[in-house]
């Protein structure tokens, strides 16, 4: 399956889903940092599956703080345009777990090893110095600021950290539980159906988040919430959960301690 994303005629964002496809080094780190995740942590998908939502929920996000006049920080103290602060995001989402494939434990860090290196390849020819350096920097930033207790000093690293949050459907959430353990975590995740990133009424981003059950509001106070107070963008989302229905379904049959 191939990488894809909403270009929007932006060449070099085009120029840069092109070379992320041919990538066959960045296709197994994200497989490696699975199997560290997933087979040897117990714990939710953090692998190409992960890398694509995390990256169009970026893209998306993004884009609706430009359109809703909120400037980007490479923009403002870089002077490149929206367009590069596109690349910015989808990168660092491509590259945010990457250091997975060596430890789930302080993988922000990690990624920065990796990261580093596979920025300048993927995006040489695309930019030239100083504007490369420039970018790299600003992706590496937005990786290691995707931590939840991590200060985002940019609106794209704000954008990353709450892209990030926004993969919590149906148990694929960011909260480490482990898999089949009946407790707050994994019910809550599992009551997530929907997640829906579209312009706000009051703000430029609006989530919406659709519940199957009242225990979903733990994922959003514990991990929305949290990535949110970290973040630049804060001012600039609002999010709403609904439960559907009338009943809430059963998630479990007993429950005991």
């Amino acid at each position: 399956m191939k990488f894809n994303i909403p270009l929007r005629k932006n060449k070099k964002l085009q120029a840069l889903m092109n070379r992320i496809n041919a990538d066959q080094e960045l296709f197994q780190i994200w497989k490696c940092a699975n199997v560290n995740a997933v087979d040897r942590s117990g714990i939710s998908d953090h692998g190409e599956v992960h890398i694509r939502i995390v990256a169009n929920a970026a893209l998306r996000i993004i884009r609706l703080l430009v359109k809703g006049a909120i400037e980007p920080s490479v923009v403002t103290h870089h002077g490149l345009t929206s367009e590069d602060a596109e690349l910015i995001v989808v990168l660092a989402a491509c590259l945010h777990d990457t250091g997975i494939s060596v430890h789930r434990d302080h993988h922000e860090r990690y990624s920065l090893f990796i990261a580093f290196r596979k920025a300048r390849e993927l995006l040489e020819g695309i930019y030239d110095e100083p504007d490369l350096t420039t970018m790299v920097s600003e992706i590496l930033h937005a990786v290691v600021a995707h931590d939840a207790n991590e200060k985002c000093l940019t609106i794209e690293a704000g954008v990353l950290k709450i892209a990030d949050a926004t993969d919590m459907t149906q148990g694929r959430s960011r909260i480490p539980f482990e898999a089949g353990k009946v407790n707050i975590h994994s019910v809550s995740a599992r009551a997530v159906e929907d997640v829906n990133i579209k312009k706000g009424e009051n703000k430029p981003v609006c989530i919406e988040i659709k519940l199957t059950n009242s225990a979903g509001i733990f994922q959003i106070d514990e991990l929305l919430k949290n990535k949110l107070r970290y973040s630049p963008i804060k001012p600039f989302v609002e999010v709403i959960a609904k439960i559907e229905g009338e009943m809430e379904p059963r998630l479990f049959d007993s429950y005991s301690i």
